[in-house]
């Protein structure tokens, strides 16, 4: 008998360290050649770790959510016979900041207890909460795009199999109080987390909130879709896409980025909108890439497509990086007033609160946050304003 040290792989890129974000073994398993045996993440990207040899894991090398330097342990397998220690090459995901799929690795056993012809699609949030709670994927009936398992599919499951504790497991017997629950912050959460602690903390917000009168836009884009069934259904965004593409051109200092560190404000010819997205993992920014170039139908057909890479999980790292303005909106739970952060290093951000109806008109507010670094306070209202002025008539947004 030997034992197999297999240790954190080179990421390349100059990745020192490692979030360890999901284990798909524990110790006393025995594991396959190549079977997947934990992920974890960089700021680059999650990456799956597959076993290099076959035997049983007596040992893991760190916990979820641990940072684990690159050369460090990882797992330590027993095997038939001694073998020197080697560090196989990981697999990329395409998950949050992701390089772009390669083609898929020939199908291999997820579990050596449960033989399957392929691996289950899922997250790695998902396969985590799975592994706790003693779930095969492979059981798992998926909804989300090409075969990807949710969350709301584990719930499902665990529903339809009665693995969750029943509120009264006797007629009239009333239910234990829910406890304290304690959630440790990993992986994409916590990188969320970062991020935004990041921009509350480096860049000093000024927000500036604007009524807009939407009436004869509502009109306009409901005409638009009535009469132009075969295009895709027109939102309230491309109309917001397109006026602040107009609106920055006489105001350019809006769309840029600003390297805080170097001093250097880069103002974008194009402008890359990114459009803040909630996923099931977190809160992710797709960006919808040289809006000056399309038309509301283009604009729309984008900003669903990249919405539903963002929640299925496939988005690529192109996909995922490079806006140089950022819309964000709850949608119909939009409230009043809002006070987005900034989506570092850019310097602007608009907000898009509900729509309510005032009489015949119809309104909404738009809650704005600028970095007051290298945006003045004046220039940001009369941005807003001019973004109000092409909303409230949407003739001069195609003049």
């Amino acid at each position: 008998m030997g034992t197999h040290v297999v240790k954190v792989p080179d990421i390349g890129e100059g990745i020192a360290e490692a979030e360890l974000v999901v284990w798909h073994v524990k110790a006393g398993d025995t594991v396959k050649e190549d079977q997947p045996i934990a992920d974890v993440m960089t700021d680059k990207a999650t990456v799956e770790i597959p076993s290099p040899v076959s035997g049983k894991v007596v040992a893991l090398g760190g916990e979820v959510g641990q940072m684990l330097a690159v050369g460090g342990e990882l797992v330590r397998i027993e095997t038939a016979a001694p073998r020197d220690e080697v560090v196989r090459p990981p697999r990329e995901l395409a998950v949050i900041e992701s390089i772009p799929e390669k083609k898929a690795a020939p199908p291999q056993r997820a579990a050596v207890h449960e033989p399957r012809q392929d691996r289950p699609i899922a997250s790695p949030s998902v396969r985590r909460r799975a592994w706790e709670i003693g779930v095969d994927l492979g059981e798992v009936r998926p909804s989300g795009t090409a075969g990807r398992i949710m969350q709301a599919d584990l719930d499902a499951h665990i529903a339809a199999r009665g693995l969750v504790r029943q509120a009264a497991k006797e007629p009239g017997k009333q239910a234990e109080p829910a406890g304290d629950q304690t959630v440790k912050i990993t992986g994409l959460r916590r990188r969320i987390a970062q991020k935004m602690q990041e921009s509350a903390r480096r860049i000093p917000h000024f927000t500036y909130v604007e009524e807009v009168d939407v009436t004869e836009l509502e009109a306009l884009r409901r005409r638009l879709n009535d009469t132009h069934a075969g295009k895709p259904r027109l939102t309230l965004l491309p109309f917001l896409v397109r006026a602040i593409v107009v609106a920055v051109r006489g105001f350019p200092e809006v769309n840029a980025r600003f390297d805080d560190e170097a001093g250097v404000v880069t103002r974008s010819g194009a402008v890359h909108v990114g459009i803040a997205t909630q996923t099931e993992a977190g809160l992710m920014v797709p960006v919808l890439r040289n809006a000056e170039r399309g038309d509301l139908w283009a604009h729309a057909a984008e900003i669903a497509r990249l919405a539903e890479a963002a929640r299925g999980g496939t988005a690529t790292r192109q996909e995922l990086s490079g806006s140089t303005i950022t819309i964000t909106s709850l949608g119909a739970l939009g409230g009043i007033v809002s006070t987005p952060i900034i989506n570092h290093p850019e310097v602007a951000i608009v907000g898009v609160n509900r729509i309510v109806e005032r009489g015949a008109r119809r309104v909404m507010n738009l809650s704005s946050s600028f970095d007051h670094r290298v945006v003045d306070g004046m220039n940001a209202a009369r941005f807003i304003q001019a973004v109000r002025g092409y909303l409230e008539h949407p003739a001069t947004l195609f003049m």
